[in-house]
């Protein structure tokens, strides 16, 4: 596969992932929902860019995080040039594409958001109004993809668990997210079709 292929996974994934965050951005209300199917919603939430919301603590903690996931992209970027450059497996290279533009995703919310949106708190947030929620390199990244395909008690029998309250599949995620998870899955189950020569 050529550079020009993997470029263009990129831009698709890139393209799908911001059209469907500024749609959501812009037509939704902070935590509004909507039912899909009973398994699968649409929930507006925003988080400071980490994996179920985990913040890094402090002022810097958040340009911290989004420093590190710049040289991180810069670093997966010349992963994927080298592995077009080595005529590496198509796999491999799809899947090094598909984590780059999900990294890439997620950094666009994260440096320039908080700058170009206004609170999505209390009402729809507009592009580019005179009072942003933030700054460069402060942005949330919006999530909006929920599939609680099981809620409900589980049995008092079970140790820890039992009794309580569960979601299987709790995760709410974006597009982004999907591409880094599919990436890396495809690294890991096809991992000698990916490595091998």
């Amino acid at each position: 596969m050529n550079l020009k292929k993997a470029y263009f996974i990129v831009f698709l994934v890139l393209l799908i992932d911001q059209i469907s965050k500024i749609y959501i951005k812009t037509h939704f209300v902070l935590h509004q929902e909507v039912e899909v199917f009973s398994w699968f919603k649409i929930l507006f939430i925003e988080n400071e860019g980490m994996a179920w919301g985990v913040e890094i603590p402090g002022l810097y903690g958040k340009l911290a995080l989004t420093s590190f996931r710049i040289l991180a992209v810069g670093g997966i970027g010349y992963w994927l040039w080298d592995a077009v450059k080595k005529q590496s497996s198509r796999v491999l290279i799809i899947a090094i594409a598909l984590i780059l533009a999900g990294a890439f995703g997620n950094i666009i919310d994260s440096v320039f958001y908080g700058k170009i949106f206004d609170d999505s708190a209390y009402n729809l947030a507009t592009l580019f109004n005179d009072k942003p929620y933030g700054n460069w390199f402060y942005g949330k990244v919006v999530d909006m993809l929920y599939f609680p395909i099981w809620e409900g008690n589980l049995p008092s029998w079970l140790p820890i668990w039992g009794g309580k309250q569960f979601t299987f599949f709790n995760a709410i995620f974006n597009v982004a997210d999907m591409a880094i998870s599919t990436g890396v899955g495809i690294l890991i189950v096809f991992n000698k079709k990916a490595f091998g020569k």
